[in-house]
């Protein structure tokens, strides 16, 4: 084989970047994405594009916060490999992948060797999640109407109740962050993450019971993809009672009545109370996704 070109791409020639098939279907996966030029790397063989990424971040972020988009044609995984190694940025990945990818067996050969190729460069896997997206043809899901929703100014309201929810929690990335910080740090994660999402601080909300207890918070949101549920969460002690749909119910109501025409959602595969909600809710699974971090 020939040596490999490892390069960046810009604005004259980001059309190479679609150069190659796409199995994972990722084109429709990032429809309503935007990747900057100069953050999409290529490794060309032959002057032909074998191996591809696309970094990923908000409007106002600097320098990227994931590789978002990883591909390579057939034959090439060590090029895959090699094209995230010499990249400038060390981030996580996310390896996005079909709903039911496991059950067409190319798709699955497709995803084990982009999975073996990011970890031979330096990714370990943390988490598989399924990736939601509601639409008015799936309805809105009922309100029960047995929470009391309102906006709470005060983030330290927030913070403790982020703090007592990921006592407790199924998610990996909460867990991950528990680990390395505590729960300071875990919930100081989730409210940068809530602060970078560019919708309004107003939107986050409280759910109490009719008697007046903080029974969890829901955080609708748009994402600079779009409206997200940003956050759903149900403090330890009113668990048990499915109020976790409820705030996933009012979130979806939340971000309709002002405007949306589809919701993004995703959980961890291993969450299957919530993947429950999720598909209560009226949420389909579009597609899956392996979230990588980098050694």
């Amino acid at each position: 084989m020939t040596d490999l070109v490892i390069r960046a791409l810009d604005e004259s020639d980001a059309h190479l970047f679609d150069s190659l098939p796409d199995p994972l279907r990722a084109a429709e996966a990032f429809r309503n994405a935007t990747h900057r030029p100069d953050w999409k790397r290529v490794a060309l063989r032959d002057g032909r594009v074998v191996a591809r990424a696309a970094w990923w971040g908000g409007p106002d972020d600097t320098e990227p916060l994931l590789v978002e988009w990883f591909d390579f044609a057939d034959g090439e995984e060590e090029a895959g490999a090699e094209l995230l190694r010499t990249a400038p940025w060390r981030v996580g990945l996310d390896l996005t992948m079909p709903g039911g990818w496991r059950d067409d067996p190319a798709v699955r050969a497709a995803v084990e060797a982009r999975r073996r190729a990011a970890r031979a460069a330096g990714h370990t896997p943390l988490v598989e999640r399924f990736v939601y997206r509601w639409t008015p043809e799936c309805g809105l899901p009922d309100r029960p109407g047995r929470l009391e929703f309102a906006p709470e100014p005060d983030d330290a309201v927030f913070f403790d109740a982020l703090r007592r929810i990921h006592s407790v929690t199924l998610d990996a990335h909460a867990r991950e962050a528990v680990e390395k910080g505590g729960l300071d740090l875990a919930a100081q994660e989730e409210m940068d993450f809530f602060r970078w999402c560019p919708s309004p601080r107003e939107w986050w909300q409280v759910a109490r019971t009719p008697g007046g207890d903080l029974a969890g918070i829901h955080v609708p949101a748009h994402n600079p993809s779009g409206p997200c549920v940003g956050f759903i969460g149900v403090l330890p002690e009113h668990r048990g009672h499915g109020y976790a749909y409820d705030l996933l119910a009012e979130c979806t109501h939340y971000l309709v009545e002002r405007g949306a025409e589809f919701i993004a959602g995703a959980t961890d595969r291993g969450n299957f109370p919530m993947a429950a909600h999720f598909a209560k809710a009226g949420y389909p699974v579009v597609r899956e996704r392996v979230n990588f971090r980098a050694d």
